[in-house]
């Protein structure tokens, strides 16, 4: 049997494609977050009633940043995979999930269209199951890679949904708190 890289040569190629991979996706989606102002210092999503099931503000920088690394990691083992059969789809149906991803952000802390952001974190969900099959034909590891992802994105669609279902009348409303103007 004849081979076309060692293992070693392999491997190599891996740590290239994570090398800039993983600081690309976790810059994408860092920007992402900054440019909605994903934060609950944001005046329009602080005025939002809770679910109870809401984690504390800090979990949530710390659980992307680990799954946008876990993210870029199987992403570069699928991209270093080459001549693996599949390997085209799984990259674009990454690149699709990942697009639905940066979108969220913007559509429901920017935009503050809740109803839509459950549409998109739903389609993100499909997106990143069909993306983990389609890794699973190319690298086990990197299909197994994105299951806390997903198990991340279903726990964010119920977040979505329930604070869309307690703020009802919050969605497309403008951003901050209410402002008083005093004429003289």
């Amino acid at each position: 049997m004849n081979r076309l890289a060692s293992p070693a040569q392999l491997r190599a190629s891996l740590i290239r494609w994570s090398l800039f991979l993983v600081p690309l996706t976790l810059l994408l989606g860092f920007v992402s977050g900054q440019v909605a102002g994903s934060s609950d210092e944001n005046g329009w999503f602080m005025m939002l009633t809770m679910p109870a099931i809401y984690p504390p503000p800090i979990a949530f920088p710390i659980v992307w940043a680990v799954l946008y690394v876990l993210m870029g990691v199987a992403f570069a083992g699928v991209c270093s995979a080459w001549g693996s059969r599949g390997r085209g789809a799984a990259i674009l149906a990454f690149v699709a999930q990942l697009a639905l991803n940066l979108a969220w952000s913007p559509v429901f802390f920017a935009h503050h269209l809740i109803d839509v952001a459950f549409y998109v974190i739903v389609a993100l969900a499909v997106a990143v199951a069909l993306t983990a099959g389609l890794f699973w034909r190319v690298r086990r590891w990197a299909a197994l890679l994105l299951l806390p992802y997903l198990a991340w994105v279903l726990f964010a669609s119920l977040l979505n949904f329930q604070i869309w279902q307690l703020n009802p009348e919050a969605t497309g409303t403008s951003s901050g708190p209410p402002v008083q103007r005093f004429e003289l």
